[in-house]
């Protein structure tokens, strides 16, 4: 249940992002950070229908019963782990009587586009997708009886392969993470919107085939485990990510004090997790795909 809300909603992200991207290349996006952040918020709500789709259709695959739980879960994870950072931050503000805080009004809008847009098209997304995709569809036969794994080196480990997995996919986006983080941290105007679009098609290309090859050693390792593996191995490059914003904060910011510690990590750790939930469903998905094409033609005893 966990693992298909994880991937709807990273799913929907992947599509948000492209869609920001598009309409700031096209020029319908006006490129201050205020309109940017707004659009995303609209966006998203408009987007919950594929992550209920995909999510439903996963769940209902893999013979889970309990879809309303899990289309609730889909619904609510990510808003509210954004919501729970927001709220810690606003405190803050509201403390330091920063103009920085949240105003009430804003935040009733945003509850608003959650509960009468975005959740009602999660429930929506759910019903279709269990409905059109929610048949098991397995390549072969699959056996009831688990298989006991063998003893494997430390190097063929899940845990190894899902840190391992995200370094390629964060060296992709290294040099882009550095416009991206200047132009947040210290108020400067990105405008290649266009770049931002090749480097984040390159991430996902990237991250489908690191995480296709950690997949192809966990099952030659004879490990069936693989679904969640794939996830963590493509989601560990928000890990990376975060590990650079720390170098960047020291390096390349002369911000200090509590306030301003808090607000940078605090940020930098809610876009680490969608970026980790993006980059994590992609990855599953890729590997869906490729487990099922090298089984596709396997005759099953």
């Amino acid at each position: 249940m966990f693992l298909s809300a994880l991937v709807g909603i990273g799913t929907q992200l992947a599509a948000l992002i492209l869609l920001v991207i598009v309409l700031a290349i096209v020029g319908m996006l006006y490129i201050g950070r205020g309109a940017i952040i707004t659009t995303f918020i609209v966006c998203y709500a408009l987007t919950s229908f594929i992550s209920g789709y995909v999510s439903g259709g996963l769940y209902s695959r893999n013979g889970g019963k309990n879809w309303i739980k899990a289309m609730v879960l889909t619904a609510s994870l990510f808003p509210f782990l954004c919501f729970s950072i927001g709220f810690a931050l606003n405190t803050i503000a509201i403390f330091y009587r920063s103009l920085a805080a949240i105003p009430f009004g804003t935040m009733v809008v945003m509850f608003v586009l959650w509960a009468f847009i975005s959740f009602p098209l999660v429930l929506l997304g759910t019903v279709v997708g269990r409905n059109w995709s929610g048949a098991p569809n397995n390549p072969c036969r699959v056996k009831t009886i688990p298989r006991p794994i063998p003893e494997k080196k430390w190097y063929l480990t899940p845990s190894v392969i899902s840190l391992m997995g995200g370094l390629l996919p964060f060296g992709s986006i290294f040099i882009e993470m550095y416009f991206v983080f200047t132009s947040f941290w210290n108020y400067k105007v990105y405008y290649v919107y266009g770049f931002m679009l090749l480097v984040f098609v390159i991430l996902l290309i990237v991250t489908i085939c690191v995480t296709i090859v950690g997949t192809y050693f966990l099952l030659n390792a004879e490990n069936y485990h693989w679904q969640w593996t794939s996830f963590s191995s493509a989601a560990s490059t928000a890990l990376y990510v975060y590990l650079y914003s720390i170098y960047y904060y020291h390096v390349k910011t002369k911000m200090s004090g509590f306030f301003q510690t808090s607000f940078y990590f605090g940020y930098t750790l809610m876009f680490c997790l969608g970026l980790g939930i993006l980059c994590g469903a992609i990855g599953y998905l890729g590997s869906t795909l490729f487990v099922r094409r090298i089984y596709r033609n396997i005759k099953c005893d």
